[in-house]
C-alpha cells in the first residue's frame, strides 16, 4: 500500500504501557504509525522494530508533548514521512500521586503540563492537520469515580482532558472527525505498578466486578474501534474501559 492510501496514526507516549500496545493494534490494523516517546529511544525503537517486524510502517519521533515546538515537529515528521496523518491518539501522561497541598505545587504543575497542557497542544495540531473522516482519541482515566485521596493533580488533568475533548467535538463540526477520550480503569503497566505493593495492587485489582487488572491490549482494542470503521458514529464520548471498576 502506497502512501497515498495508507491511513497513518501518531501515538504519543508510545514506547511502553498503554501507548505501545494501542501503536501496535494501530500497525496490526493496517496504519503507519508515528511512535512519539518523551525519553527512552530505546524503548521506542523497540516498538518501531516490532511493527516492522509484523511487516507494517513506522517511525520514533522524540518530543514532549508538554513543548510546543515538539508537537510541532512531531506532526511535521509524520508528514514527511507518511504524507498524512488520520488518526491521533495521545497516550503520553504521567502519574505522580500527592496530596492537596501547598507543599506539592510542583508535583501539580508537572502532572498538569504533561497531562493536560500536553493533551491540548496535541490536540491542537490534530485539528490543524487531521483531514476529513480524521480520529482524534485522548487517553483520560476511570480513577476519576473513586476520588482517591492523593490522586488529585493526576485526577484534576484527567478532568480536563474529557472537557478538552466534547469542546473540540462541537469545533470539528462540518469536517467529518470525531473525538472522543478513552479513559482505562487499573491496567498491567509500568506506571500502574510503580510505588504500589503486591498487596496494594491485589486491592485495587478485587475492586473491579472481574476482579483484574485490565491488559494494555484490552485498552488499545477501544482505540481501534474509535480509530476504525466500526467507530464513525461515535463522537464527543468517554468509554470507560474499565471491567465495572467504576
Amino acid at each position: 500500500m502506497d502512501n497515498a492510501t495508507q491511513r497513518t496514526a501518531i501515538v504519543t507516549g508510545a514506547s511502553r504501557g498503554i501507548g505501545r500496545a494501542i501503536a501496535l493494534r494501530l500497525a496490526a490494523d493496517g496504519l503507519a504509525v508515528t511512535v512519539n516517546y518523551a525519553g527512552s529511544a530505546a524503548k521506542a525503537e523497540e516498538t518501531v522494530a516490532a511493527i516492522e517486524a509484523n511487516g507494517g510502517q513506522a517511525i520514533a519521533v522524540q518530543g514532549d508533548v508538554a513543548d510546543p515546538p515538539d508537537v510541532e515537529r512531531l506532526f511535521q515528521a509524520t508528514l514527511e514521512a507518511f504524507g498524512r496523518i488520520d488518526v491521533v491518539v495521545n497516550s503520553a501522561g504521567i502519574m505522580h500521586m500527592a496530596t492537596i497541598g501547598s507543599d506539592n505545587l510542583e508535583t501539580f504543575d508537572k502532572t498538569i503540563a504533561t497531562n493536560l497542557r500536553g493533551t491540548y497542544l496535541v490536540l491542537a495540531q490534530a485539528a490543524q492537520h487531521l483531514g476529513e473522516g480524521g480520529r482524534i482519541v485522548a487517553l483520560s482515566s476511570s480513577v476519576l469515580a473513586k476520588s482517591f485521596p492523593a490522586y488529585g493533580p493526576y485526577i484534576a488533568s484527567k478532568a480536563g482532558v474529557e472537557g478538552l475533548v466534547h469542546v473540540l467535538a462541537n469545533e470539528m463540526r462540518g469536517r467529518r472527525i470525531t473525538v472522543n477520550a478513552v479513559a482505562p480503569g487499573p491496567v498491567a503497566t509500568e506506571l500502574f505498578f510503580n510505588g504500589k505493593t503486591e498487596q496494594q495492587v491485589e486491592q485495587i485489582a478485587a475492586l473491579s466486578p472481574l476482579e483484574r487488572l485490565g491488559q494494555p491490549e484490552e485498552i488499545a482494542s477501544a482505540v481501534a474501534f474509535l480509530a476504525g470503521p466500526d467507530g464513525a458514529w461515535v463522537n464527543s464520548q468517554v468509554i470507560r474501559v474499565n471491567g465495572g471498576f467504576a
